[in-house]
């Protein structure tokens, strides 16, 4: 064993040598104060520490609020009593007993005897009271009136009527009376952004933010890279919940059209070995060692489906457009609502079903997602959708548009694709002349159309086509597609640029056809967009959860 090190023993110090000057007295005065001043904290501190301790023991209410453990981390035990939902409180009689486990949006003190809260969960919200009494400690009121905002608390209470009306809660006319509070998850503070101004709509000039600040409440306005930089905070607002609502409702209502009319549904490959229809605007990847796309529509699948004897067919599906366009209506990644159906005589048999589709998924918005749209419509500011009744939505052939835009002011040729504000004078001319918010404009100019795409017997020019409006702007686009080989091919080579029906992107597409398939037709909706145009949203971004743009990749 190695030798113990010899201690050295500490050197006296000594005492300053004549000649040599000894600490200052005010550096000794300075010391002694700060030894006392040491001393007085120290003495705090046991004070406060035993006063702690004393009042912990005095706590009449210590078993009944606190932090719990991490779920996961003990051994479960079932609780003796189910949860309530926080919606089902508004019909609870007075003086009933509710299990919750909701969200803190807020914790106020009134006093040291006295707390509210504003509790909520999905689209309900309500506000809570702990008051101090013999069985009720302040220490318990203390506790809650210091929740950090977005903590998720478990709650046992008493209902209560209110004496007046909580104007602050979706439910008004029921209060909670705390009886235990136990904290399942922190939240840290101070939060990036408050949900409270999440709640609130864009700010109209995203340049000029600090200058528009909200009359009402004088609070900052968030921006929209702001919100999408915090996006998980932002989406926890109740106008975001009442908006993914909205969005999961149309699909759950175009589902239901599809089953109730015989829709077949399928998944359709979404990594392709060549641009599937032949544009440019197209993701390119790494597949292995080969160059792949990411698929820009499930176009050529759905027909392929139609082809292969599946008379009707849909799909739910994402879709990739590499379109560099930063627009308040374009996205890169959006979700895209497929229909391809075969017909007997007349392509105008499967408009007739996009247009019972459409009306289905409106009219069931305005009955059963009521609750959501009134929510959303209390942030934007825009007037009901209107909608014309079944049978009767105005169906315009493209020169009949044409016509009526000339006769606004505006300057174009006959087969003219329509620029963006002229489609938005075109909506708002339509809502005038017939009404409604929803219309169709039928037989486009064949040159803006894709090669697929059956031309019209009527005018060369023209083609079978349909597109599809909400206010003013597009929603869908379709058309009767073109069911026979050899003229599949001639149409391909006629395009400028020429697309070669025998190249690796088109070959088994167009094999397709050879082999007799129906006369078919379809369309294609953009989901984030029917919702942005349903509610009246000043971008389309926000009507996704993290939404891909050409300048946005991430969250």
């Amino acid at each position: 064993m190695a030798e113990e090190e010899q201690q050295v023993p500490e050197r006296p110090k000594e005492a300053p040598k004549e000649g040599e000057a000894g600490p200052s007295k005010n550096a000794l005065k300075k010391a002694a104060k700060e030894k006392e001043k040491a001393e007085k904290k120290r003495l705090i501190q046991e004070r406060e520490a035993a006063q702690k301790q004393a009042a912990e023991g005095n706590d009449v209410s210590k078993e009944d609020y606190g932090e719990s453990p991490m779920v996961g981390s003990k051994q479960y035990k079932p609780p003796q009593w189910k949860r309530d939902k926080l919606s089902d409180t508004g019909s609870k009689e007075d003086g009933s007993e509710t299990h919750l486990r909701v969200v803190v949006r807020n914790a106020r003190s009134q006093s040291a005897k006295l707390a509210f809260l504003d509790l909520r969960d999905g689209l309900s919200s309500i506000q809570a009271v702990i008051a101090a009494s013999e069985t009720l400690s302040r220490q318990m009121v203390k506790f809650a009136s210091t929740l950090n905002p977005e903590s998720l608390v478990d709650v046992i209470g008493i209902v209560k009527v209110p004496k007046e009306p909580v104007k602050s809660a979706t439910i008004q006319d029921r209060e909670i009376h705390i009886l235990k509070l136990f904290v399942v998850s922190k939240s840290e503070s101070p939060l990036p952004i408050q949900i409270e101004d999440a709640e609130r709509p864009l700010p109209e000039d995203e340049k000029k933010i600090e200058e528009q600040s909200s009359e009402e409440s004088g609070r900052p306005l968030l921006g929209l890279s702001t919100r999408l930089d915090n996006r998980t905070l932002d989406l926890r607002s109740m106008l975001n919940h009442a908006i993914v609502e909205i969005k999961g409702g149309i699909c759950r209502l175009w589902t239901e059209f599809m089953w109730q009319n015989d829709f077949k549904q399928i998944w359709t490959p979404k990594i392709n070995g060549a641009p599937s229809e032949g544009g440019s605007n197209v993701f390119e990847m790494k597949y292995f060692n080969n160059p792949a796309y990411l698929a820009q529509s499930p176009q050529l699948y759905k027909q392929m489906m139609i082809s292969a004897r599946y008379k009707r067919v849909w799909e739910l599906g994402t879709v990739f457009r590499a379109e560099n366009s930063n627009t308040a209506r374009h996205l890169t990644e959006f979700m895209g609502l497929d229909l391809e159906m075969e017909f007997q005589e007349h392509y105008h048999e499967v408009l007739d079903v996009l247009e019972e589709l459409v009306l289905h998924i409106f009219n069931g918005l305005k009955t059963r997602y009521k609750q959501e749209t009134d929510l959303v419509r209390t942030v934007y500011k825009v007037e009901e959708f209107k909608l014309p009744e079944a049978g009767k939505v105005p169906r315009l052939p493209f020169s009949e548009g044409i016509t009526m835009l000339r006769e606004a002011g505006e300057t174009l040729n006959d087969y003219d694709d329509l620029s963006t504000p002229q489609e938005k004078l075109l909506g708002k001319l339509v809502l005038q002349k017939y009404n409604t918010d929803f219309y169709i404009l039928d037989q486009f100019p064949l040159a803006i159309r894709p090669f697929y795409t059956m031309p019209s017997p009527h005018d060369p020019s023209l083609s079978n086509s349909y597109d599809m409006f909400m206010r003013g702007q597009e929603i869908c686009s379709g058309a009767q597609r073109v069911h026979d080989a050899e003229f599949l091919k001639k149409r391909m080579r006629g395009m400028d640029p020429p697309l070669d029906p025998d190249s690796l992107g088109f070959k088994h597409y167009v094999e397709a056809f050879k082999y007799g398939c129906p006369p078919h037709a379809g369309g294609g909706f953009g989901l984030e967009r029917i919702v942005m145009l349903w509610l009246g949203l000043p971008n389309v971004r926000l009507a996704s959860l993290f939404p891909r743009d050409p300048g946005r990749n991430i969250p």
